[in-house]
């Protein structure tokens, strides 16, 4: 029986490896995100830092990208930046691509 119960906690922890990857990789997106649109918002230096990270944060308030997009998409409409919601979300899903890039780079997976 050990050989299974050695399967099942190698499959549990590749199942915890991948989640704290994923995790790591959406954060990453999101804080992309937050830089490229404080730069549309005429933030910069450590606003746009602190922007970024009010980005992520966002991100925890309901499950998906809803969250973030309803947030960035807010921001974009107090200060006039011209922007589609399918615009944005596009560049959501090219900076998905950057961030798994960045991550998967640093930890060397």
């Amino acid at each position: 029986m050990t050989s299974f119960n050695d399967r099942e906690a190698a499959f549990e922890n590749k199942f915890k490896h991948d989640k704290e990857l994923e995790f790591k990789v959406n954060n990453r997106r999101n804080k992309l995100l937050g830089l490229w649109a404080a730069k549309l918002l005429g933030i910069d230096g450590a606003e746009a830092e602190a922007y970024a990270k009010a980005v992520v944060a966002a991100d925890f308030e309901k499950p998906g990208d809803s969250d973030v997009v309803e947030k960035v998409m807010a921001d974009f409409k107090a200060k006039n930046v011209d922007m589609s919601e399918h615009r944005l979300r596009k560049y959501m899903e090219e900076l998905m691509a950057a961030a798994k890039q960045q991550v998967m780079t640093e930890s060397g997976s």
